[in-house]
This record gives C-alpha cells, structure tokens and sequence, in this order.
C-alpha cells in the first residue's frame, strides 16, 4: 500500500522564513502549499527548489486578511493534496512607527495589522480545521519576540503579536484533542526585511542583539524554521506552548 504523503501550508511563504520552513518540510518529503500575496516570481522560484527534493509544491496567490482568500486556499490545498497535515500562521505585516510618536499610528493602522497577524490566522484556522481534525494535526502560529517584551517595529505590531500568542492558547484548548496548536516568538532574525526596515542600521542593531543574545549570534530563517517544524511534526505531545528561539536574549535582558 503506498503511504500517503503529508501536507504543510505555510502562508506568507515567498520568502523569509516561510520560505524556510517550505524547504524544511519538502526536504522531509512533505508536500507544500506557498502562499504569496505580492511575490509571485520568488514564490514559483520556492516551488522549483521545494520539488528538487521530489515532493509537489502548489503556489496559492491569496492576501490572509481576505476571509474568501483563506477559504480558497485550503479548498486549493484539499483539491491538489487530499489532506492538510500542518498549517503554519507565518503571513505578517506591520506599520512602522517610532513607540514615541503616538501621533504616528490611526484607527486603520492598527485595522490593517490586525486583519494580517491575528484576523487572518484566526481565518485560516477555521477553514483548515476540519482536515487537521480528520489526520490528528497541527497548527503554528509566529508569533514575535515583542509580544513578550512590547518593543518592535511599532506599538500596533507588538500589540498584534500578543494577541496572536494569546490565540494559540485559546486554539490549543479549542482544538484539543485533535489538534495541536503551538507558536514560535523569534528574535532578531537575519532577513531581507528587517534589512530593508533598519537599512544603515542594520549591521549596529544585529551586533547589540547579538552581545544580548547568551549564544552570541542572532537567528537565520532556517534556524526559525526548524523550530517551527519540530512543533509541528514532531513534537507530538506538546501545545499550548509558545517557544522563544532568541539565542538566549529573554533570559539575558540586562544585557541589551
């Protein structure tokens, strides 16, 4: 009998770590679905690298704060692959704006993030759920570092984020026993967009993270990815928990 093969989506997946964690899954033989809203040519070039391990991939244009969006792309799912074994929540957006300037963020601001970060995975949830119900599987939520310390890219993101832990907790009890549900809170990560968001910044930001940071380094996508694999395929008897991959910076605050 030939064994059936699992399911990832990974929303918000062109590039970054969602990007990571579709190379994480294909490499253990996983189908996945990519999700993009905007980058279309770095998504199909993520489905070419994802099939070079002999899995298929499906690229699904789709913007997670659009409820008929989310429906699309898990009956998308269901209709190419049959099943949906793990869904990750890692679509995300932010509005950037200094924590002083309170002038800075309007009532649509924080409407836009919301309807991303917490709206959107809420969506994706309650249409991927009764096919994570039927194969026993699993949600992961990225979440952020500054849902646990209130500082980021702006006060409507890191209020975002803390919701979005929140509502892991609240799904893991929703869900259960059927479903694991789960979060990973990143530090400083090593991507194009946080890059593009310090510019000049950059290389002084990542070195005072990295003398915060009790390992002495800052996180690459992969490194993200591999933990948001492990929950969810692996960690079969973990939720309801939120792990922080930081290198140690929460531990460590006096430093930073």
């Amino acid at each position: 009998m030939t064994k059936e093969i699992k399911t990832a989506l990974v929303t918000g997946s062109s590039s970054g770590v969602g990007a990571s964690t579709c190379l994480e899954f294909a490499q253990r033989g996983w189908n996945v679905v990519i999700n993009y809203s905007r980058s279309k040519a770095s998504a199909f070039a993520l489905k070419e690298a994802c099939e070079a391990f002999g899995i298929k991939a499906l690229v699904c244009k789709a913007n997670v704060a659009n409820e008929s969006d989310c429906e699309s792309m898990v009956s998308q799912a269901i209709k190419e692959f049959g099943r949906i074994d793990v869904l990750v929540n890692n679509a995300g957006t932010t509005k950037f704006c200094d924590y002083n300037n309170l002038e800075g963020l309007n009532e649509n601001d924080f409407i836009d993030v919301y309807k991303v970060n917490v709206i959107g995975a809420y969506q994706m949830v309650k249409f991927a759920a009764p096919y994570l119900k039927k194969v026993q599987g699993s949600i992961v939520n990225v979440s952020s570092m500054s849902a646990i310390s209130g500082v980021g890219s702006s006060i409507a993101y890191s209020s975002s984020k803390g919701a979005l832990s929140t509502m892991t907790l609240s799904l893991a009890h929703a869900l259960a026993p059927e479903v694991r549900v789960n979060g990973v809170c990143p530090g400083f990560i090593q991507t194009r967009w946080t890059k593009d968001f310090l510019g000049e910044r950059y290389e002084d930001v990542k070195k005072k993270f990295e003398n915060a940071a009790l390992v002495g380094k800052t996180s690459l996508p992969e490194d993200i990815a591999k933990g948001i694999v492990y929950l969810g395929a692996d960690a079969r008897t973990t939720s309801g928990q939120m792990l922080t991959i930081d290198g140690g910076q929460l531990v460590n605050q006096g430093k930073l």
